[in-house]
């Protein structure tokens, strides 16, 4: 899978939309309620640092099994550093993918998608990390 990169976030602009005390089933349907907890702001739920976080567009299907589609986008937190099993935004000689990080047993990238190999890093490969992706975007209509 790879990544478009579309842009850093820059300073969010407030966006409250409401959020509603009582969590939907996604079993059996329960009763509604119309009771309002609070507003919810978009960007502080999904934007803890605006000014280490971008977005990319992925494309492609080797992370499916992660709930990353083709057309998604990740918002991206360059201020984490990543640890086992994150999933990144990574160069790898020069080609941007999206993959799970995994650092053991041995450094290699990951697809969550049993159609597609990991990518085994060997000591000359180029890999950067442009960082950990946080949220996913996932448009249903």
């Amino acid at each position: 899978m790879t990544a478009v990169i579309l842009g850093r976030c820059g300073e969010p602009k407030t966006l409250e939309v409401p959020l509603f005390a009582e969590r939907v089933s996604a079993g059996f349907p329960s009763p509604a309620q119309d009771y309002i907890e609070r507003s919810l702001d978009l960007n502080e739920l999904c934007i803890k640092r605006p000014a280490a976080t971008f977005f990319v567009r992925a494309e492609g299907e080797s992370m499916i099994e992660a709930g990353i589609f083709s057309g998604d986008i990740l918002i991206v937190d360059r201020s984490l550093d990543p640890v086992h099993g994150d999933i990144v935004i990574a160069s790898v000689d020069g080609e941007f993918t999206v993959k799970r990080l995994s650092l053991r047993p041995s450094l290699r990238l990951e697809a969550a998608n049993a159609s597609y190999s990991a990518i085994e890093l060997r000591d000359e490969s180029e890999l950067e990390i442009f960082g950990v992706v946080t949220n996913v975007i996932h448009a249903l209509r």
